[in-house]
């Protein structure tokens, strides 16, 4: 006769309260660090210590004072907006051409379409690196683009083809049925219903570019965006400075998330009224 183990009693209310604390402190050790950053950024004594000496303005004036962080701003704002484009427009094709057909290694396809944000930056940034210099077209903003795309289009492609999942697969079909051509239903049927996926991954690709600095490190030459800039500035002397450009980034790259949470729930079908 095969004998059970007696089974130990567990609190019902036990495992969520756990939970939650684990997912809190998981949360506090991640912005910590964050947080730190934007009060110092707002400290009036040069080195972060504690007590604060004060509140203060200046390191911010000082930047908007600078114009080597206004040209790593103009330039990461550049970047960010061509690689969100490119990066949405492929991700969307390398979705819809997994989500309509079907044809041999198309396993491999998704794998290697998946494959780039799985590479070290570092490995990625050399990869880059020694493949545009031999073509000629290191060391300029258009490589920091053409990288970024190669790093942002998986995110836009996981970001749509998770919509096109969702998507009834006889709307086409209907829509042929009625006359309209394959790309005239792509423009009528597919594009309104992955609408808010696309606008998603845009600003999804958009923060993810804004915040990379190692591979725009490898290939921008002196063309520096703004994380490139603070990682020349920690180069030499550690300035307080380096606390509010931080700030300034992670407020801009939380508020692309946040709009991209938003874009994500347009159009989200309500539920029926049992009434």
């Amino acid at each position: 006769m095969s004998r059970t183990r007696p089974q130990v009693p567990f609190p019902a209310q036990a495992g969520p309260p756990l939970l939650r604390g684990y997912v809190a402190a998981v949360l506090v050790f991640v912005f910590a660090p964050i947080a730190a950053s934007l009060v110092f950024s707002f400290n009036s004594d040069r080195y972060p210590t504690l007590p604060l000496g004060g509140f203060t303005l200046g390191w911010y004036r000082e930047l908007a004072a600078d114009p080597l962080v206004w040209e790593g701003f103009r330039n990461t704002a550049v970047v960010a907006l061509l690689s969100a484009g490119l990066s949405t427009v492929i991700g969307f094709a390398a979705a819809y051409t997994d989500h309509r057909f079907r044809f041999f290694g198309k396993p491999a396809y998704l794998a290697l379409a998946l494959l780039p944000p799985t590479v070290p930056a570092t490995i990625m940034g050399l990869a880059m690196l020694a493949y545009l210099s031999r073509i000629g077209l290191s060391g300029a903003l258009h490589a920091v683009v053409l990288s970024h795309v190669v790093l942002c289009a998986p995110f836009a492609m996981a970001i749509v083809r998770l919509r096109l999942s969702q998507m009834d697969p006889s709307l086409e079909s209907a829509a042929w049925n009625l006359g309209a051509g394959p790309w005239r239903a792509l423009a009528l049927v597919v594009l309104p219903f992955t609408a808010p996926a696309v606008l998603a991954a845009f600003f999804i690709t958009m923060a993810v570019s804004f915040d990379e600095f190692a591979v725009a490190w490898f290939v921008g030459g002196l063309e520096e965006t703004l994380p490139v800039r603070v990682l020349s500035s920690l180069q030499g002397q550690v300035s307080p400075r380096i606390n509010a450009i931080g700030t300034i980034v992670f407020a801009v790259s939380i508020a692309l998330v946040v709009v991209a949470q938003a874009a994500l729930r347009l159009r989200r079908p309500q539920p029926e009224n049992p009434s």
